[in-house]
């Protein structure tokens, strides 16, 4: 059974766009982080003085979708800022919007922890794809002994953990089956019983019968992943529609391939923020996925499948 997690959250400036500090229960890990327009007093908190791994965040100059990132560690914090703060061209960083830095309040972490701790990240971020790493080729440090590396792994989940909740999504992995296992039998959620208490999110297909193009999807962990092995279009049609964009990269990224007769295969699970862009990938043109994702067990649409289990979860108001 998952268990929920406390995590506490203080704006030090008493605005939702100022600093931010963030701790886990029971981890002795510090998370601040904030606007690069903050840098000056983000830089002056006793944070910065110790030894810890940041994050440098922002758009990708060259049009990527997903967020730029560079991961750094230093045992003086507030100095690497500094120097990434400096014009491109004297040896800064320009792209950057925001930072998020990692140390420990019992002040335990090394200069060997953090280079050990930036190395599995970078791997672990490259291994998500969620965003295009500044870093180039990580360096696998293996320097530590096999008590701290334990400890370092599970300091590293305790990020992972925690940097979602600040908006900071490119660790974040999600769990879910493989493509290739038989759906499970969908139920309809019964009145006495909650519906999305320990239940399956159903299996559910998409069809472009004039082009015989079918995908199969499931949610997981509040991403709406398109199975490996689905088809997609073989090309992108409606040109004046921004998902064009996440059509390319897609391709260029290698999850969309060649399947040889025509069409596109995804030759993984990919996570799409919500059905429309999954089902727009798939029909290789704008679509309402809430209407085109059908129940592969039912052919109930997701929308109305949405909407029953809503409806059975919340009591009635109706007279």
């Amino acid at each position: 059974m998952i268990q929920g997690r406390s995590i506490r959250l203080f704006l030090v400036d008493g605005v939702p766009n100022g600093l931010l500090t963030a701790e886990i229960m029971n981890w002795t890990g510090h998370v601040l982080t904030g606007p690069r327009s903050k840098l000056s007093e983000l830089v002056q908190r006793p944070e910065c003085g110790r030894t810890g791994i940041y994050f440098l965040v922002g758009t990708d100059p060259d049009g990527d979708l997903r967020p730029l990132v560079y991961i750094g560690e230093s045992d003086d914090v507030a100095t690497r800022l500094k120097q990434h703060n400096r014009p491109e061209e004297k040896g800064g960083k320009d792209f950057w919007e925001k930072v998020c830095l990692v140390t420990s309040k019992d002040q335990n972490l090394t200069k060997a922890h953090v280079k050990f701790l930036e190395s599995l990240l970078i791997q672990n971020a490259g291994a998500m794809g969620r965003c295009k790493l500044a870093n180039g080729t990580a360096h696998e440090y293996i320097g530590l002994p096999e008590s701290d590396r334990a400890d370092m792994a599970f300091f590293m989940e305790q990020i992972r953990t925690v940097l979602p909740v600040l908006g900071l999504d490119f660790l974040r992995s999600t769990a879910k089956p493989s493509s290739n296992q038989q759906p499970e039998p969908f139920t309809p959620a019964q009145p006495e019983s909650h519906p999305l208490a320990g239940a399956e999110n159903p299996r559910l297909k998409m069809e472009v019968k004039k082009h015989n193009i079918v995908a199969f999807a499931q949610e997981f962990d509040g991403e709406f992943v398109v199975l490996e092995g689905s088809l997609a279009r073989g090309e992108w049609i409606d040109l004046k529609h921004n998902y064009r964009h996440l059509y390319k990269q897609l391709c260029d990224e290698g999850v969309l391939v060649d399947d040889g007769n025509g069409f596109k295969t995804f030759v993984r699970d990919y996570g799409f923020t919500s059905p429309s862009p999954a089902a727009a990938i798939v029909a290789g043109r704008a679509a309402n996925g809430r209407m085109d994702w059908k129940v592969e067990a039912t052919g109930q649409s997701y929308a109305d499948w949405q909407d029953q289990q809503v409806s059975a979860a919340a009591p009635s108001t109706d007279q």
